[in-house]
Parts: C-alpha cells; structure tokens; sequence
C-alpha cells in the first residue's frame, strides 16, 4: 500500500498525465466533483480557495476529480466538463480526467484515501474532500456538506500551510 498521495497519478481533462509527485511538499485538498449536482456550487467556494492561497509559493493545490459515481450527476465527457466549469465558475484549479472514486473500479487513489481516513471517509456522494498533508499522508476529511468556505474546512487548510 502507498504511504503518500505523492505515490498516485491522475490524468487530466485532456488526457495527460498528472503525477502527484511534482506536488510533493504542498498540502492537496482532493474533491470528487460533479456538474449536475445540489452541491455543484461548492466550485465558486473551491475557485475562492484556490485564489487565495493556490498561488502561494508552496500553497495548496486544489484537484477536482469528477465523478458519475452518484446519481449519473457528471454524464459528460471531458470538453464539456472543462467548458462547463470554466463558463459557470471560471475554475483554474486543476480538474482531472472523470474517474471512479467508490467501489471495485475505484481509482486507486480514492481507494487509498478510504483506507486512512476509514470506512466513513470513503465517498458516500458528490463533492467529499480529502485534505493532505505537506508529506503527503491524509490530515482530514470532509463529506459534500462541509463546503469550502466553512471555518472547519478553512481552519484545516491553514493548519496544513
């Protein structure tokens, strides 16, 4: 099992790959993420996040990972995700390829994130945030209530800076 979210690699919305590893030394907040959903909002909250302290030597990094995973709330392919996020809310962060982040087909990243923070941090629905640490082990987790401007989930970003 890997001991680091450094170990794992993503794709992005175009296809490339995303090596964790070139992060390394910088806290992540990871989201599972999805465009037609009630918590589809929580992107204004993630792009506010992001601006105010992704551009920080060293600050945090944002990953949207989208998900049709939970009630086929994220059926479009890449362009239409990028587009879509971009036109509603201007996303910069980085957005990854569409994977699954529950169950047997579970990328192995979100398999990863489960096993440490337990069986209630796997994802029980859209927009579920894991948030690492600067050597890479998981520090926190919050489900899709918890959105980005909350003093808990800010609170723990600053911890981690």
């Amino acid at each position: 099992m890997a001991g680091s979210v450094f170990e794992f690699e993503l794709k992005t919305l175009t296809g490339e790959p995303y090596p964790l590893a070139a992060l390394a030394g910088r806290p992540l907040l990871i989201v599972n993420t999805a465009s037609r959903c009630g918590f589809t909002p929580q992107y204004a909250g993630l792009q506010a996040l992001w601006t105010k302290l992704g551009d920080q030597p060293n600050g945090l990094v944002i990953i949207g990972v989208p998900s049709n995973d939970f009630g086929n709330q994220e059926p479009g392919e890449a362009t239409a995700i990028g587009e879509f996020c971009d036109r509603n809310y201007g996303v910069t962060f980085p957005l990854m390829a569409k994977a699954h982040v529950k169950g047997r087909e579970a990328h192995p990243l979100f398999k990863w994130l489960g096993d440490q923070g337990g069986f209630l941090s796997r994802p029980r629905w859209n927009f579920y945030k894991y948030l690492t640490r600067r050597d890479g082990t998981l520090q926190t987790w919050f489900p899709s209530t918890t959105t980005p401007g909350s003093s808990k989930l800010v609170g723990a970003v600053e911890d981690a800076l």
